[in-house]
């Protein structure tokens, strides 16, 4: 009877342990039975909110549940980043962010979390290069007229920016370095407030993702100075190269990515990483970020480890430099 009652005994407690595991397995195979929600770290209307609403809309299908986007801005991403951190792990919350939000931040800011170690990569998405913009009503027609305007007006200007310590706000630096310029900064919420008090005429430069400016480009309402790549825009075609407009070699990009929380089953990675692929491999998505200037990462990039290998090598990179520079998030 002893022994029946001890055997009766192990077996539930082996049912007990295997209980967690069989209901991870299930919620795997479900995986997903409902909305997934798609954290932007910014506000609305710039290029990372844009770029996120053409891939959400493209994991549509493969996932068979709408993919909800959320914009939660401030402190450079940081915010936006630590909602999906503290979120559950069960890949109904994930983060897209870029190199400012999930490596410069990292530099920048005193998180409460590890930007490295805290969140599971899915995805490298794509990147784009960046467009130097300045508002109509600045003296200037072309990029060499800019350098030579902000050389006659040390610190007048005013460059807008989504954070100290940003992309944009690096490149600035480095602009200001390469031309021997110097202006000031105003930091943003994100690049979509900025480029509206730049039309505004409320700032007078920026220096952020091309597809922030592309209907402001078409629609004149602020001065396209030059692209920070080698070659032009497929959205305005009319803008110059920095090598056309007299800034040869300042070529500037940034990239984007896809991360859920830290412990999320590999199951479930695999299931967003494959809806991923398949939005970014469908022509229509591609050439709704192709007109945005934004290009779609090569397929052997858009993988959990590759997106992972490129944080850690960026965060090597650039770290040193910002702690060097003793830029902080402001």
């Amino acid at each position: 009877m002893k022994t029946f009652h001890r055997r009766n005994f192990l077996r539930a407690a082996a049912g007990t342990v295997a209980l967690p595991a069989m209901l991870r397995l299930v919620r795997a195979e479900d995986f997903p039975s409902r909305p997934i929600t798609m954290v932007v770290p910014f506000a609305a209307g710039g290029g990372t909110d844009i770029f996120a609403r053409i891939l959400a809309e493209g994991m549509r299908g493969p996932l068979g549940q709408p993919v909800i986007i959320e914009n939660v801005a401030g402190a450079g991403g940081s915010i936006g980043v630590a909602r999906v951190v503290h979120a559950s792990p069960d890949g109904y919350t994930v983060s897209i962010g870029t190199l400012t939000t999930h490596v410069l931040s990292g530099a920048l800011y005193p998180l409460q979390f590890d930007l490295l170690n805290d969140l599971a990569p899915i995805a490298e998405l794509g990147y784009e290069p960046l467009l130097i913009a300045a508002k109509n009503a600045l003296p200037v027609k072309n990029l060499k007229d800019m350098i030579a305007w902000l050389k006659a007006n040390p610190d007048k200007a005013t460059a807008g920016i989504p954070g100290a310590g940003s992309t944009g706000n690096l490149a600035d630096l480095s602009f200001q370095k390469t031309t021997g310029t110097n202006f000031q900064f105003v930091p943003y919420r994100g690049d979509g407030p900025a480029v509206q008090d730049l039309v505004a005429g409320q700032i007078d430069m920026m220096i952020e993702p091309s597809s922030n400016f592309v209907a402001q480009v078409q629609a004149k309402t602020v001065n396209a100075l030059a692209i920070t790549s080698k070659t032009r825009h497929p959205g305005m075609p009319e803008v110059p190269t920095v090598d056309e407009a007299g800034l040869p070699g300042f070529y500037v990009s940034i990239w984007f990515g896809l991360w859920a929380p830290k412990g999320t089953p590999k199951d479930i990675l695999g299931k967003l990483n494959a809806a991923t692929v398949a939005a970014l491999a469908d022509p229509d998505v591609q050439q709704k970020l192709g007109k945005l200037g934004q290009q779609v990462s090569s397929r052997d990039q858009q993988t959990p480890d590759m997106l992972g290998a490129l944080q850690k090598s960026e965060a090597d990179k650039w770290w040193p430099i910002i702690k060097a520079a003793n830029i902080k998030g402001g």
